[in-house]
């Protein structure tokens, strides 16, 4: 008989395991919106092909999420997570063998695999928790997103304090290849800690299930709105983590220290606050957080967006950062409470629902940064990024409305009444 989840305690390790190695393979993931900024510069790329680069990482981070997510819930997510720490490794450290876009391409391609792990680590902690729990410990899992701002803070000072042409002559290159082999090393030894750290028999509640029968839930339009839900408080996040850098460079000159500094600020209460938000849902339920969490986006993209000095305030460093926090306070909440849907609605489907909402949220953090870099462009609007936020932020917050209005005349009727209770306590 399995062990009641509220009572084992390896339920603990698997959420501390999971989360140290998720944190290190999102650092990975994320590692050229720092890096890209001195490759910009060596290889001379343009902003179309700066966002490129940027961006491919995203793209490869996407489109596994929902057969390993779909994995993870027939074989394990131990042997699904340590898989993607060796496999990540390789293209890691070829990146700092890199010299032509081409191989740079490739190889950021090829490590991007590394953001798949999220909907690993969802569907395997959702596997050892309680409906009751599920909310704070997928929240503390994903807050493992704050792994954004590690490149961010020991990234510039490593670049500028190793020599160029490497340590014990030449055998660790410098610069900022040595970012990624300080990477590799971190990714074999944590694939070797979960390995051995996590409970070798693990749950899998897919196994047996057919193919067609897991894909089932997918038919259903909340799944989709999920997912854009997702693209808002997580692929724009991604996107901003990515772009903010070059935003403070570009915009306010600063030096890449500063700029990857204050894009820290935003990145650690969008991930960090991943776990509140999972416990305000958990007690209020995940509709009334996120319907708070996209007002409060809303307002804080209007002045973002707006032309500077068009409201009669100059957005300058200090209150343009100020801003942007504030949008990751929303975000590191909105990341929790959409994902506590999944396992309300489809208890039984976090692994494929999951995986199909993290891909959704993934590919927008593909997406935006190549729309941003090419209305940069076209316009000479740095701020029209967040003209692109703000509509994606008020399309979702209208769809959500129509939902809670819906639900609030079903339950005006007797039956209505009944079919929305139902609904709440699956």
């Amino acid at each position: 008989m399995e062990p009641s989840k509220t009572s084992d305690p390896r339920a603990n390790r698997v959420l501390l395991l999971s989360t140290v190695a998720f944190t290190l393979l999102f650092a990975v993931w994320l590692m050229l919106g720092v890096l890209a900024v001195p490759i910009k510069a060596e290889f001379k790329l343009s902003k179309p092909e700066f966002a490129w680069l940027a961006a491919i990482a995203i793209l490869a981070g996407s489109l596994l999420r929902l057969p390993l997510g779909m994995l993870t819930d027939r074989i394990g997510g131990r042997k699904v997570l340590t898989a993607i720490l060796l496999l990540t490794s390789i293209p890691c450290y070829l990146l700092s063998t890199a010299h032509s876009y081409g191989a740079l391409m490739l190889f950021a391609f090829l490590f991007g695999v590394a953001g798949n792990a999220f909907s690993v680590g969802i569907a395997w902690n959702a596997a050892w928790f309680a409906r009751d729990k599920q909310g704070f410990a997928l929240g503390t899992f994903g807050a493992g997103n704050v792994g954004a701002s590690v490149t961010k803070l020991v990234g510039p000072l490593l670049i500028a304090s190793i020599p160029t042409l490497g340590l014990f002559g030449g055998l660790v290159p410098g610069g900022w290849r040595f970012i990624p082999v300080m990477y590799t090393v971190a990714l074999l030894a944590m694939a070797a800690a979960v390995w051995f750290g996590a409970p070798a028999e693990d749950r899998t509640p897919g196994a047996g299930r057919s193919l067609a029968t897991m894909l089932l839930p997918l038919r259903q339009t909340r799944v989709w709105r999920f997912g854009l839900y997702y693209v808002v408080v997580f692929g724009a996040y991604v996107a901003l983590s990515l772009w903010l850098p070059n935003y403070y460079t570009t915009v306010y000159g600063m030096k890449l220290s500063n700029a990857a500094l204050l894009t820290a600020l935003f990145i650690f209460p969008a991930s960090l606050l991943r776990p509140l938000g999972g416990w305000l849902s958990d007690r209020f339920g995940a509709r009334p957080v996120t319907y708070g969490v996209f007002v409060g986006m809303a307002l804080v993209c209007v002045p973002l967006a707006a032309p500077r000095g068009s409201l009669g305030v100059e957005l300058g460093p200090a209150l343009f950062t100020f801003f942007v926090v504030l949008l990751g306070v929303g975000m590191g909440i909105g990341k929790a409470s959409v994902y506590k849907y999944i396992p309300e609605y489809f208890p039984k489907d976090v692994g494929v629902v999951g995986g199909l909402v993290g891909t959704l949220g993934a590919l927008g953090g593909f997406f935006l940064p190549l729309i941003f870099g090419y209305l940069d462009q076209l316009t000479g609007t740095p701020q029209s990024c967040f003209v692109v936020m703000l509509g994606l932020v008020l399309i979702s917050f209208g769809w959500l409305h129509v939902v809670v209005r819906g639900l609030s005349k079903a339950s005006k009727s007797p039956l209505g009444a009944t079919l929305v209770r139902l609904q709440a306590e699956r």
